[in-house]
């Protein structure tokens, strides 16, 4: 099991719902919320987190068993979202106005460069942790883990530095 340095503080007990399953989750069509999740075992964590993603066919395999896991345990019906046939965290040629404006809010411009050589996975992670409804404290952490020195607070840094 694969998470990122700014994801250990609950890496022991998953009580958090980990990139690399979340990343899963929107390509097999599932919004699995927080209070079920905590619900599973650690073990059908782990083996949710562990899945993996490298078919069509085990990506259909997951929605079931997480059909099966939030009926049975849960006692409820899963929420199926629409998947994106073009997530902008696939794009590694345009950085998403979300991640723009958030990195901007933390005074840092993203040269377009760094975004080029993040993973698919990376800049999945940026992408959710831009996002408004999202609790930003891990976009700061992800991005110095992902390379970004972030400055004083009152410079700005042009990463890459092309910008």
């Amino acid at each position: 099991m694969t998470l990122f340095q700014f994801e250990q503080d609950f890496a022991d007990s998953l009580r958090c719902i980990p990139m690399t399953l979340r990343l899963k989750l929107d390509l097999c069509g599932i919004k699995l919320k927080l209070h079920q999740w905590a619900k599973f075992s650690l073990e059908e964590r782990r083996k949710c987190v562990d899945w993996p993603p490298e078919s069509p066919q085990d990506l259909e395999e997951l929605r079931n068993h997480l059909r099966h896991l939030v009926r049975s345990i849960c006692h409820e019906e899963v929420q199926e979202i629409p998947i994106d046939p073009q997530p902008e965290w696939q794009n590694p040629n345009q950085i998403p106005m979300a991640v723009q404006q958030k990195a901007q809010d933390l005074g840092i411009r993203l040269a377009l460069d760094f975004w080029r050589n993040l993973h698919d996975i990376q800049r999945f992670a940026l992408l959710k942790l831009s996002r408004s409804h999202h609790e930003n404290k891990n976009f700061l952490p992800a991005l110095r883990e992902f390379g970004v020195n972030y400055p004083a607070p009152t410079a700005k840094r042009y990463v890459a530095g092309f910008q």
